[in-house]
């Protein structure tokens, strides 16, 4: 008897609920944005009717419904005190979202966004929350008040076991689907140049991009770093003064440059100061078979693994010299075969497994006699 066989399946009208803090549009502010634009480009190219519901400014490959001016700027996050004239703005534009959707005809709905409103609206339509950080006051409010028991048309994925664990104080049941990327897009033969590293990413305080900094001077390395600028006075007061013939801010880069100036560099440098849910810009390090070196927070020993670089054994930026130090010679091969395992395909297939489940197309199963 030969093992069951799943059968291809039947395209879906998919509804994706973006998060509205930046628009849809390469270079992407962060690694939500990237992920929103590689879930719908791939939902499309396996068939599926996508419709992304986004800032206005988006750029994507699926049709686009503008919710949020872009000329709206989200300062810090929603969490933070002083912000509920900037949540009106941000639900109210999702909720606009959520009637056009209730309007339409859509088969299911990816909510991609850390909004609490289509937990609190969306009751009728089989919908997919993905949860991209660790738990939020304003949504752990809504997952007190539901009712856990059994919901076909609820699903709750999160992209690692990591972000998983904290979660599942409300959610027992939340499904992984880890991050993925096009591997292939990120290979380029580049020669690495000896003792270089680089960092890639949002320039917050909350990213260590000072603590990379620090250990990169610690390992005798020289460090180019790229991202977009998210919190100006963090940079004015403890990057900008740092800048010199060994650090190097280049900007924030599109993805040409980007993996350039990663692939010829020696080593990654990982620095997250919060429990990071996944970490996409270290996958892209790896996909270029340039190893990382990283703080041992949230995801980062699930996705890089022994061969991927090395994860730092303490928290401060002596650590993460040395790991800097250790990976730097690692073999860029394995680093490569690592990053294999999150690809992007596998990423579109969880969440498509996951979409006809709830939308009561069951899977067809083949019985194959030897």
């Amino acid at each position: 008897m030969k093992p069951q066989v799943l059968q291809e399946f039947n395209p879906l009208s998919i509804a994706v609920l973006a998060h509205l803090h930046h628009p849809i549009a390469s270079p992407f502010a962060g690694g939500m944005e990237s992920h929103t634009a590689h879930l719908v480009s791939g939902l499309v190219a396996r068939g599926h009717e996508v419709t992304l519901f986004a800032k206005d400014g988006s750029v994507v490959d699926c049709q686009l419904v503008p919710v949020l001016d872009s000329g709206f700027v989200v300062r810090g996050y929603p969490e933070e005190e002083r912000t509920n004239e900037q949540h009106e703005v941000l639900d109210g534009a999702m909720e606009r979202a959520v009637r056009f959707i209730q309007e339409g005809s859509f088969d299911a709905v990816v909510n991609n966004s850390l909004s609490p409103v289509p937990h609190r609206v969306l009751v009728q339509l089989p919908t997919l929350h993905v949860f991209h950080t660790p738990p939020l006051p304003r949504l752990v409010e809504i997952l007190k008040e539901a009712s856990r028991a059994p919901d076909l048309l609820h699903r709750y994925v999160t992209v690692s076991e990591a972000n998983a664990r904290p979660w599942q104080e409300w959610i027992p049941d939340i499904e992984i689907v880890h991050n993925g990327i096009d591997s292939a897009r990120w290979k380029e033969p580049v020669i690495a140049e000896h003792a270089v590293a680089a960092w890639t990413g949002r320039i917050a305080a909350e990213k260590g991009t000072h603590v990379a900094i620090a250990a990169a001077r610690a390992a005798s390395l020289k460090l180019r770093f790229a991202g977009p600028i998210h919190d100006q006075e963090y940079f004015r007061t403890l990057i900008e003064p740092q800048l010199d013939d060994d650090i190097s801010y280049l900007g924030h880069l599109d993805q040409q440059k980007l993996q350039h100036m990663i692939a010829s560099s020696q080593v990654f440098i990982s620095s997250p100061l919060w429990e990071e849910p996944f970490g996409l810009t270290t996958l892209e390090a790896m996909a270029c078979g340039t190893p990382v070196a990283a703080l041992p927070a949230g995801a980062m020993t699930e996705l890089i693994g022994a061969t991927g670089g090395v994860v730092a054994d303490g928290q401060d930026s002596e650590a993460l010299a040395m790991a800097a130090s250790k990976a730097k010679n690692m073999d860029r091969t394995l680093v490569q075969e690592r990053a294999s395992g999150f690809t992007l395909a596998k990423m579109i297939k969880g969440y498509e497994r996951i979409l006809h489940s709830m939308v009561h197309h069951p899977f067809s199963l083949v019985s194959e006699e030897s």
